[in-house]
């Protein structure tokens, strides 16, 4: 049986917060995040032309907007399948 983990609302989380937000020692030390610089890739021109005439009927601000957006749906479509599959594998070993 798992023992039941103490859940503090929103307000008592906000709450802890405000209270200590004066006391220097009651934070720890600032994280500094780095942003990966972006990665460039390259497409034949035919390719390129394309994915512009759809970015501006779908009214895009960039072709790199659209072509990050197309590339998401992709990849969650993708990584479904793949559970999927996974999950129907398991179950068919499990039998």
């Amino acid at each position: 049986m798992k023992a039941q983990r103490n859940k503090q609302t929103e307000e008592e989380i906000d709450a802890f917060v405000v209270a200590h937000a004066d006391d220097e020692n009651a934070w720890d030390q600032p994280v500094h995040i780095v942003k990966k610089k972006s990665a460039s890739v390259s497409i034949p021109a035919s390719l390129a032309d394309r994915a512009a005439f759809f970015s501006r009927i779908h009214r895009e601000k960039s072709m790199e907007n659209w072509l990050a957006r197309i590339i998401n749906e992709r990849l969650d479509i993708e990584e479904a399948a793949f559970t999927g599959l996974k999950r129907d594998m398991f179950a068919k070993s499990t039998r």
